[in-house]
């Protein structure tokens, strides 16, 4: 994919903004920061060039002057609520959170938890997290919140919140998901500061939508497509436009808050600093694209891959959404179908020429298009790997890089021993028996170096993207007879 972002200035420029926003402030910033830090794969496949780990290596710029506070909803415990993409409930990726900034030098100084009314599950997290020797807060529900300003901003209201102990001037509160508590969390601690009589700041980082590319930029339609269930919409933003005769982009939840948030500024400060949602943000992402037309490009493929994991979503789930619809249009907007990915006829005229059997097809970088088809012995997606890595280690597609011999106790192993029906390796299955393979065959080995369509197992799907392969799926499944379990 062609580059069209530029990771290194947008580490030093996003670093730097952040430096002056804390400065205009009492030197004590609480940044609200959303989306997710480690691993954003939508933001590296819409900006190519963006690393998935950027946000975090740009706090690891600010580290000396950075802590961490991590914030959970007591209700998101109590009703183990999960992350989809991680599999594990929230306050499971509270510690994993903890862990990973740990391991990148950033200071957790401590755990907030928010809308806490007595649940038991939410206690006793707390009793761990205490154990562990991790400071731990509360946070209360509000009568009237958000819009009784009066009474939040009182003792009665973020007055009753526990005082979070906080020693650096920046402070990044973040959260497993939405809807923890960030923004609230940050209003609550800049009322206690100004109480004590720090003039502390508040800011907000969020990637998308991009502030300063047009409303209907691929970029901006591409998290449209990513938000599509949530019913998010970007909009002008008609505050900053009224206060500068600027047009900037933010999205309909910020900008519907926004003169609730204005006015507990407002009461808490004296005055708010920012006329509009746009001057809350400090995103410098859009000033990073090198590229316009490979960011475009990338976008409108982002936008039907959303478009074909809506279709597979209803397909295994058997719920028809309104999201398909609105991806749709978006697809309308930015003018392509769904050919437009090169490998979506690839894999469909694979598979037509194998009997119909489930094919997968993969792009190379070097724009190449490698096909595979399901066999005896492989499912279509570990077909199109091993294809690929041939492709790439210049070897003939038609040798055999492990013998049928070598696959078969495998698949002996998975249904006679673990009860699997499906006698086909995996790609985890497969890589292994090919590593296996590359110790007595230098061939094998070649094609092992180069490591960096139906609906996928959950296996193939997780091996793809640690690959850093992004999928797209017709909503079939390779055995559709099946009507309930699908393994």
């Amino acid at each position: 994919m062609k580059k069209g972002f530029d990771n290194q200035k947008y580490l030093k420029m996003q670093s730097e903004h952040i430096r002056e926003r804390i400065a205009q402030f009492d030197n004590k910033l609480y940044l609200e920061f959303g989306g997710k830090l480690f691993d954003d794969f939508h933001a590296s496949r819409v900006l190519p060039g963006f690393e998935p780990d950027s946000k975090l290596q740009m706090l690891v710029q600010l580290k000396e002057q950075a802590e961490v506070v991590i914030v959970i909803s007591a209700e998101d415990i109590e009703s183990n609520k999960i992350r989809q993409d991680h599999g594990i409930t929230y306050d499971l990726d509270v510690l994993r959170l903890m862990d990973a900034f740990t391991e990148a030098g950033l200071y957790v100084s401590s755990v907030c938890l928010t809308k806490f009314s007595g649940q038991p599950q939410a206690e006793q997290f707390q009793k761990r997290l205490e154990s562990m020797g991790i400071r731990t807060y509360r946070h209360y529900r509000i009568p009237g919140y958000p819009n009784d300003v009066t009474r939040i901003v009182s003792p009665d209201g973020y007055g009753r919140n526990e005082y979070i102990e906080t020693e650096r001037p920046l402070v990044v509160v973040t959260a497993p998901g939405p809807g923890s508590g960030k923004m609230a969390t940050c209003l609550s601690q800049l009322y206690h500061e100004h109480q004590r009589g720090v003039k502390a700041g508040y800011a907000k980082f969020e990637t998308f939508p991009i502030w300063n590319l047009p409303l209907k930029h691929p970029v901006n339609l591409a998290y449209e497509a990513a938000t599509a269930d949530l019913d998010d919409v970007n909009m002008i933003d008609p505050f900053h436009l009224d206060a500068y005769g600027k047009t900037t982009v933010n999205y309909n939840r910020d900008i519907e808050i926004f003169p609730v948030v204005r006015s507990m500024l407002a009461q808490i400060m004296g005055e708010s600093p920012y006329k509009s949602p746009t001057d809350m943000g400090v995103n410098m992402v859009g000033n990073c694209i090198v590229d316009d037309a490979a960011c475009c490009d990338a976008s409108r493929a982002e936008i039907i891959r959303r478009y074909y994991k809506c279709l597979c979503d209803q397909k295994i789930n058997g719920v028809s959404k309104d999201n398909r619809y609105k991806l749709e249009l978006l697809m309308n907007q930015t003018g392509v179908r769904t050919n437009y990915r090169r490998v979506v006829d690839a894999a469909l005229e694979r598979q037509k020429a194998t009997g119909d059997l489930p094919a997968a097809a993969i792009e190379l970088p070097d724009g190449r298009v490698i096909t595979g088809r399901t066999g005896d012995l492989l499912g279509a997606a570990s077909s199109a790997l091993m294809n690929a890595l041939k492709a790439l280690a210049h070897i003939d597609q038609e040798l055999d890089l492990i013998s049928a011999a070598a696959i078969e106790p495998i698949q002996v192993l998975k249904t006679e021993y673990m009860g699997s029906r499906n006698p086909r390796l995996h790609s985890d299955e497969i890589l292994i028996a090919l590593s296996s393979s590359a110790a007595g065959n230098e061939v094998a080995r070649q094609a092992l170096r180069q490591l960096p369509t139906v609906i996928l197992s959950s296996v193939d799907e997780d091996v793809y993207k640690k690959l850093g392969i992004s999928l797209t799926c017709e909503p079939k499944y390779e055995e559709e007879d099946r009507r309930y379990h699908k393994k």
